[in-house]
């Protein structure tokens, strides 16, 4: 085999040839890889299972956004139409509860005891 130019028009050179045989195996092995994707069923499921993720977390998001700004706007109207006077007991009522956090705790256990007997003796 030589190097040598075409010399008919219609026969290709050694050099074409091996360069089309190159092109060819190329395409066949993106052709191949592109199948085997395609039959890869765990491996597309993984990335469904990613796509669904992404979008969940995207839309949790928003919901959280939109429920803080309802939040916000429903605080302010609160805060808005509730008299100065009843908002100051609240805070005082708030800042004893702070601190006073152990009694509070233990008022609560004690009335969720007291409801739960109560509830087992109308059984009865």
């Amino acid at each position: 085999m030589t190097n040598e130019p075409r010399t008919n028009v219609g026969t290709p050179t050694p050099d074409e040839l091996r360069e089309q045989v190159e092109r060819t195996r190329d395409e066949l092995g993106q052709t191949v890889e592109a199948l085997a994707g395609k039959a890869d069923v765990k491996a597309q499921a993984k990335e469904k299972a990613a796509a669904v993720r992404e979008q969940a977390a995207e839309k949790t998001a928003q919901v959280t956004d939109q429920i803080r700004g309802k939040t916000r706007h429903a605080a302010q109207l609160v805060k808005d139409t509730t008299p100065d006077p009843v908002l100051d007991g609240a805070g005082q009522v708030a800042s004893m509860a702070r601190a006073n956090r152990k009694l509070l705790l233990v008022a609560g256990a004690a009335l969720v005891v007291f409801l739960l007997v109560r509830r087992g003796r109308g059984r009865r």
